[in-house]
């Protein structure tokens, strides 16, 4: 089976009318513990003209235990990244969109310290649904289909938030390892459900899901 290898063709043609493209991805919308975490990864015109980083691709279809030497090679190939994160708590509290929005806002809000300038920039946002701007997000956003499969700056986002969210549900698991969530980081494996069965649910499961009817995702 032949992977995509993602391009920087949209993001060349967003930089003739902006001065920064800012690729956002999620990990962990379908968890049943964990917070849920939003990559940004920004792409200036310098950027755009270096070779995509070797392995880089959609997390999802990079193997676990190369993630975090390709997550490393794509943070230093953009011009600056952040993480923003939402915790099972919040997810509860205000649904999982509109935690996935404060997520990117927040994700957004940290690449200021690297000098990012956001307002100067056009968001790519993986999916086909923008989860940002109802968390008000004054930003221009542009949701792509399989961005982190077709677009570069997308799946450096992508890889560099899952090797965050799985270091954080590794470290999880060391005060919960019933729930084995350094295999499964959190989502609806077959061992998470039955602990959850037999041990009840945990402070960072999302109580407000029907955790007990979630499928198995992998």
């Amino acid at each position: 089976m032949t992977v995509a290898v993602p391009r920087l063709t949209l993001e060349r043609r967003l930089l003739r009318e902006h001065a920064l493209v800012i690729a956002c991805d999620e990990v962990g919308r379908g968890a049943l513990a964990g917070p849920v975490a939003v990559g940004a990864a920004v792409i200036d015109a310098p950027r755009a003209r270096k070779r995509v980083p070797e392995g880089l691709r959609d997390s999802k279809l990079v193997a676990e235990h190369h993630r975090p030497a390709v997550a490393d090679r794509a943070a230093r190939w953009v011009s600056a990244s952040a993480v923003g994160w939402a915790e099972s708590t919040e997810i509860d509290d205000v649904g999982i969109m509109l935690a996935l929005g404060r997520a990117a806002l927040r994700a957004i809000a940290g690449l200021r310290a690297f000098g990012v300038i956001p307002d100067e920039a056009i968001v790519i946002l993986d999916g086909n649904y923008d989860y940002i701007s109802p968390a008000g997000g004054a930003f221009l956003v542009r949701p792509v289909i399989k961005a982190d499969r077709d677009c570069a700056s997308a799946a450096a986002a992508s890889v560099i938030a899952k090797v965050a969210r799985d270091d954080v549900m590794t470290r999880l698991h060391d005060d919960h390892p019933v729930y084995q969530w350094a295999r499964n980081k959190g989502y609806a494996s077959p061992a998470h459900r039955a602990a959850i069965r037999s041990h009840g649910l945990s402070a960072h499961h999302r109580a407000s899901w029907a955790i007990a009817d979630a499928p198995t995702l992998f």
